[in-house]
């Protein structure tokens, strides 16, 4: 048995295969049919702006020789991307084996749902004789430029951006619940000056954020304007008509998004470089909290709850692997590989055209699906996890030498204000610290042989490394 011979088709890539359920939701904006039914909304948008104009130029036909569609009419153009399901996507691929152009296919399948307006609309509607105005003075790359932007544009609102939200609230909730949650620091991989849980979460969620307004931010570019961005063959139709008006109404107001005036044969795709590298940075955060995550599981300092009947080692049954962390820590790096080769190849196009960003942006679902599988992994994992208080207290208690720190900063300012023997005050707690294992007893000792003044040492001796986290459960504020 060849497994190319069982039908339906088996998928090539995991999104498409094994993780099918977790990135189907980017199938209805960035697959290859939801880019052809948005190519369909693009052309019967600019088939209804030149029959009916705009405000600006009081409502009146651009094309002369075309009556203003009806509203009958209008619905029924519209419904034709909407209705483009499993039978329309079969006809597209029939009018492309013969065309051999994605675009062109996409005209002939609008001339064949014209050709039936007669038995919806009655025998009295122009439809089946404007075919002329399907594609009109349009090259193809003015609809796929306004189909890609329009495509990723819902992508990212309605599917990915959601999701990197949700990561965003599930981490500051997480903050403020464990804002007081003091636990040891490791700079280097050693013992440092205690912080909280909460402060550690909150500086993933305010650096996520940053990100996130970036992205809320992204201008979603669009030009139609020929096949040079010259308006030729517009001002060669229609050479009365003001088309840079007509272009920017269109590609402001009927695609809603932000208008292009100056491009070669294709829209620069400068605003895709943008957001692709904002994603893959947000990606390289996420993936920074994964590893960090996963080393507090390692360390002890977070706990996995189990699932019931998941088994964590093929051999060793004790086991519960932090596989979810695993498997975003993978997927973004996936995800970045792809945003960056789009970000970096896309705007460079030979000349005023080369057809390299065509099949560039082709991957544009691979790349958000990687990024999209590894959130819904990264959400897995942290709704798994919580922290084990026996383990974070017992390395506070254990590491009495980080308070090393305050001892000799407080040192340092009473031999600032004149107290005797407080000279060399970092080498006198190093000899103490450096080292050695150091108890509660051993500290309190050390801050009695020093001529502190009461109110210094009362709160020297008050400290314990659990205590020792400065002002870390106010800065979660700071998070948004």
């Amino acid at each position: 048995m060849k497994l190319t011979d069982i039908s339906p088709a088996i998928a090539l890539t995991p999104l498409d295969g094994r993780y099918h359920a977790q990135t189907a939701d980017l199938v209805e904006y960035l697959s290859e049919p939801a880019l052809n039914r948005e190519r369909m909304r693009v052309e019967v948008e600019w088939m209804i702006l030149l029959a009916n104009g705009f405000e600006a130029n009081g409502n009146q036909p651009i094309v002369e020789g075309v009556k203003p569609f009806t509203e009958a009419e209008i619905a029924f153009l519209r419904a034709i991307p909407e209705n483009f399901g499993a039978e329309g996507i079969a006809a597209h691929a029939a009018h492309e084996a013969v065309t051999h152009h994605d675009v062109k296919a996409v005209e002939y399948y609008i001339d064949d749902q014209l050709d039936k307006a007669p038995e919806t609309l009655g025998a009295d509607t122009q439809l089946p004789n404007i075919k002329t105005l399907v594609h009109f003075a349009c090259t193809s790359e003015d609809i796929n430029n306004l189909s890609t932007a329009r495509c990723v544009k819902d992508a990212m609102e309605q599917v990915w951006l959601p999701n990197f939200e949700a990561i965003i609230d599930h981490l500051a909730a997480k903050a403020e619940e464990y804002q007081d949650k003091a636990m040891l620091s490791l700079t280097h991989g050693q013992p440092a000056t205690p912080t909280t849980l909460g402060k550690e979460l909150a500086v993933y969620v305010y650096r996520l954020n940053r990100q996130l307004k970036h992205l809320k931010a992204q201008e979603y570019l669009g030009k139609i304007n020929g096949a040079t961005g010259t308006f030729g063959a517009h001002l060669a139709a229609l050479p009365n008509v003001d088309w840079v008006a007509v272009s920017r109404e269109f590609v402001t107001n009927r695609m809603g998004l932000t208008w292009n005036p100056l491009t070669t044969q294709i829209e620069s795709h400068d605003w895709q470089a943008e957001l692709y590298s904002t994603v893959a940075h947000a990606n390289r955060i996420m993936h920074n909290l994964c590893v960090d995550v996963w080393m507090y599981i390692s360390r002890g300092v977070f706990a996995q709850v189990p699932v019931k009947g998941a088994t964590g080692s093929s051999t060793m049954p004790h086991k519960v692997n932090p596989i979810r962390f695993e498997n975003a820590e993978a997927n973004f790096e996936l995800s970045c590989s792809l945003l960056d080769t789009l970000a970096a190849t896309l705007v460079e196009s030979r000349w005023q055209r080369d057809l390299t960003d065509s099949t560039t942006q082709r991957n544009i679902g691979s790349a958000l699906g990687y990024s999209l599988l590894a959130l819904n992994n990264l959400m897995g994992g942290l709704k798994s996890i919580h922290p084990n208080d026996i383990v974070i207290a017992r390395e506070l208690d254990e590491n009495w030498e980080v308070l090393g720190e305050p001892i000799q900063t407080a040192m340092r300012a009473c031999e600032l204000k004149g107290l005797p023997g407080m000279e060399k005050p970092y080498e006198k707690v190093k000899e103490l610290m450096r080292g050695h294992e150091i108890s509660q007893k051993d500290v309190e000792s050390f801050i009695d042989s020093l001529a502190f003044d009461e109110e210094t040492a009362a709160y020297l001796k008050a400290l314990t490394p659990a205590t020792y986290t400065g002002v870390a459960d106010r800065l979660v504020a700071f998070d948004r």
